[in-house]
């Protein structure tokens, strides 16, 4: 028996909505700003006719778009307004996040994204290879570069 759009498509929201949310609110570091994004993620995906090739696939092409789209959102935001980075330590303190969470929260995006998937996620480093667009080594060596930043900055480097 067949599952209507509604329902496939709610299946599909309940599958990924978390993961995407944490990864939009890990780049914009606004609750709002993140619950947008997401939101226009969603309405990109039921307006595209694009049809995946697997699992896989479909959940690489929720995380490319929310990360395409959290960068046009902050490049938009400097145009317009700036919000207080301020906002970083709420949502941190808010949530429960722990300093050290809360300082990959603060890398620049560059080492931030594979951290995020890697880690986070749980993606081996060729599927962060994959999703970011880049190579192997070019992901090795942003988490390298990453780890090293973190443990100067909780080291007193």
């Amino acid at each position: 028996m067949k599952s209507s759009p509604a329902e496939q498509f709610e299946h599909i929201y309940s599958k990924y909505c978390d993961t995407l949310y944490r990864l939009a609110l890990s780049h914009l570091l606004n609750k709002e700003d993140a619950e947008d994004a997401v939101h226009d993620v969603f309405v990109k995906y039921i307006n595209s006719p694009f049809h995946f090739f697997g699992e896989e696939h479909e959940k690489a092409w929720f995380i490319r778009v929310t990360i395409n789209h959290c960068h046009d959102m902050r490049r938009k935001r400097k145009v317009r307004s700036h919000s207080p980075l301020d906002e970083a330590h709420e949502i941190a303190v808010e949530s429960g996040v722990g300093e050290f969470t809360e300082s990959v929260f603060n890398l620049e995006d560059t080492y931030k994204t594979p951290i995020l998937l890697h880690y986070y996620e749980g993606y081996s480093v060729e599927e962060t290879a994959r999703i970011m667009r880049i190579s192997v080594s070019a992901v090795k060596m942003r988490l390298k570069r990453a780890r090293e930043k973190l443990k100067s900055e909780f080291s007193g480097d």
